[in-house]
């Protein structure tokens, strides 16, 4: 579907791609792996016309699509949610308005005889045609589907986008892409601004969707699941594993292992050459033996490994003094700005050493409650106190409010250091890669990475007893987001930690705080007993959202034809039911040995690298979970 020859790209001086060649096929799902900077998004903009300047080709076979998720918007105002999205659809909008314009034509003209009202006629034909190979009379539905997949709500739909925050409008954004079926979809983060239950629908959309997909992702298990082919860009080349990300994982780290032992016998060789020419360079019948070695020695392409190992980061977050048994504790706690109310009733406690996660749709109320609770907001109804000796640590999710422009990195995490961690300042910025002249850097041009990162480090600096953190992993690699799951894996104080990233929450958050619709509701259990519970619960929202949407269209009354008694009738649909209702237990059962069996797996991966086999089973298992939970849905709808 798409070749690439000899692909290379200079940057800066350097090379970032040099000599990249590989071939995209049509049932291809690619993740494109590698660190912040290694080019990952810059491939995909080569791929989409977007950059021309580098050497070697781009070849799409044939007039394949190629669809790009961008990051800048480029929206016309006063359009609703509906008509923006509707937009997806340029050249079926484009048949449909000339196919008016036709309509309109053949009304009014009366030469019924000439050759251009004939022409009219056959245009208007050709025309339907192509609409009806387009499924152009179904689209309704389609753009349903995928709205209410993303988290709009049926009353969304004919609101203006200039009301939408810009996570929201990026929403809408991907809405269109995905509503365009191109043979090919480029995707860079496309995970950002969507909420958890959004990140799982987008997961199964994509996992079928009919034509390949090229992925820029730092969610590990987003990329496990919709992927089965792993580009790993790194020292400007890209490597190919015919293998989703889990099994890409165990295959890197096996050719990972070959490549430091070729970097050992490359690096005896170079020694021993260098020695040669040390010891013959002076000699004037072997001067020109040395030289020659010289050349030989400058032609070696050097072997590079990466260092991929985030246990020897010995990073911990510094605990202070031992606080009282109540770190937080509200009641009717409430927030509006202006006439919205953001949530309101809310009633909990946080006893020390509590792990919580606050999930929820974003605008819910997520951040203003931890804004609250860390001093930042000062207006808002009832109240919550704070316990004895609480000292809060908070990470914001805007890093360029709470960073001061003018100041280098490392003036920046100096001025955060106590007089015990000041000399431990450098060490900590070379492990969250500020290192050399990187530490000299203004932070008004660190990019958001970056500035997570300082931030995370500056937090570090100083000793506390309970964390706040808003986003953590937004914009980092997958490296930098291990080593600070490790970090707050051996924090020993209070966690309060919001995140999409289901990955991350796994092992990190033992009680789960969730937002909806102005309320927050506590639950006991871990991320994946949430999840579980969770798309449960959307399926029949969902479809409540459906009912609410068509439940003004006109209802054709249907004459009620009495063959049989009343009582006849209900009796065959309690039957109906009771059975739903068996195969619905017997399926839930089937789920809950699945997702147990799930569980075992991944608790065995934490410990220890799987065997191809092993991921295989674990693979299999999920595959028959999906079924099961489609079987649920099905059943469910049913019922109702």
């Amino acid at each position: 579907m798409l070749s690439v020859q000899g692909l290379g790209l200079h940057h800066s001086g350097n090379y970032l791609f040099q000599n990249v060649n590989f071939t995209i096929k049509k049932d291809d799902k690619i993740g494109l792996v590698g660190k912040n900077g290694a080019g990952k998004s810059t491939l995909l903009k080569m791929l989409s016309g977007e950059i021309t300047f580098y050497e070697g080709n781009v070849v799409p076979e044939g007039n394949i699509t190629i669809g790009f998720l961008k990051q800048d918007l480029d929206f016309v105002k006063g359009r609703t949610v509906w008509n923006e999205t509707m937009q997806a659809f340029e050249q079926i909008n484009a048949w449909k308005e000339e196919l008016e314009e036709i309509n309109h034509q053949l009304t009014v003209r009366t030469d019924y005889e000439s050759d251009s009202y004939t022409d009219l006629i056959n245009r208007m034909t050709d025309l339907n045609d192509l609409l009806m190979h387009h499924d152009a009379y179904n689209l309704e539905g389609d753009i349903e589907k995928v709205l209410f997949g993303l988290g709009f709500k049926a009353d969304d739909f004919q609101k203006i986008t200039d009301e939408f925050s810009g996570g929201w409008r990026m929403r809408i954004e991907l809405a269109k892409l995905l509503l365009q079926k191109n043979d090919l979809m480029l995707l860079d983060e496309p995970t950002n601004h969507l909420d958890m239950e959004s990140i799982i629908w987008l997961e199964n959309f994509l996992k079928d969707y009919p034509g390949g997909i090229l992925l820029v992702s730092h969610d590990k298990q987003f990329m496990t699941a919709v992927c089965n082919r792993t580009f790993d860009v790194n020292n400007r080349k890209v490597d190919d594993y015919k293998a989703n990300y889990s099994k890409y994982l165990v295959m890197r780290e096996d050719r990972r292992e070959k490549l430091i032992q070729a970097k050992k016998n490359q690096d005896a060789e170079i020694k021993q050459m260098e020695d040669n020419i040390n010891k013959f360079r002076a000699s004037a019948t072997k001067a020109s033996f040395a030289q020659s070695l010289i050349k030989k020695l400058d032609k070696i392409e050097r072997i590079e490994v990466d260092n991929e190992d985030v246990s020897k980061f010995n990073i911990r977050f510094v605990q202070s003094q031992v606080p009282g048994k109540v770190i937080f504790e509200a009641e009717n706690l409430g927030k509006a700005y202006g006439q919205k109310q953001i949530f309101d009733d809310v009633d909990f406690i946080v006893q020390r050493g509590d792990r919580i996660a606050l999930l929820g749709q974003n605008g819910q109320g997520k951040t203003t409650l931890a804004k609250i609770l860390s001093g930042d907001i000062k207006e808002y109804s009832g109240n919550w106190n704070l316990g004895h000796n609480v000292n809060i640590g908070y990470f914001a999710q805007n890093q360029e409010e709470v960073l001061t422009p003018n100041k280098t990195v490392q003036e920046e995490a100096e001025d955060a250091a106590t007089e015990e961690t000041r000399p431990r300042v450098r060490d900590l910025l070379g492990s969250f890669l500020f290192q050399g002249e990187a530490v000299n850097k203004k932070t008004k041009v660190l990019s958001g990475g970056e500035r997570n990162r300082l931030a995370l480090c500056k937090l570090l600096l100083r000793p506390f007893n309970t964390l706040i953190m808003d986003e953590p992993t937004n914009h980092l690699d997958i490296q930098s987001k291990e080593i600070i799951k490790l970090a707050l894996q051996k924090f020993e104080g209070t966690l309060i930690v919001i995140s999409h990233d289901r990955e991350f929450l796994q092992g990190l958050c033992d009680k789960i705080y969730e937002f909806r619709d102005g309320k927050m509701k506590e639950f006991l259990g871990d991320i994946n007993e949430y999840l579980v519970f969770r798309q449960k619960e959307s399926i029949r929202e969902i479809s409540a959202e459906k009912a609410k949407l068509h439940s003004d269209e006109p209802k054709v009354e249907v004459k009620k034809v009495e063959e049989k008694p009343v009582v006849s009738q209900s009796i065959i649909v309690s039957k109906e039911q009771k059975s739903i209702q068996n195969k619905l237990k017997k399926v839930e059962e089937k789920i809950s040995e699945l997702e147990t069996a799930i569980e075992t797996f991944e608790a065995t991966f934490t410990k220890e690298n799987p065997s191809e086999e092993t991921l295989e089973k674990y693979n299999k298992t999920k595959e028959e979970l999906d079924l099961a939970l489609q079987e649920w849905e099905h059943l469910g709808t049913q019922l109702d």
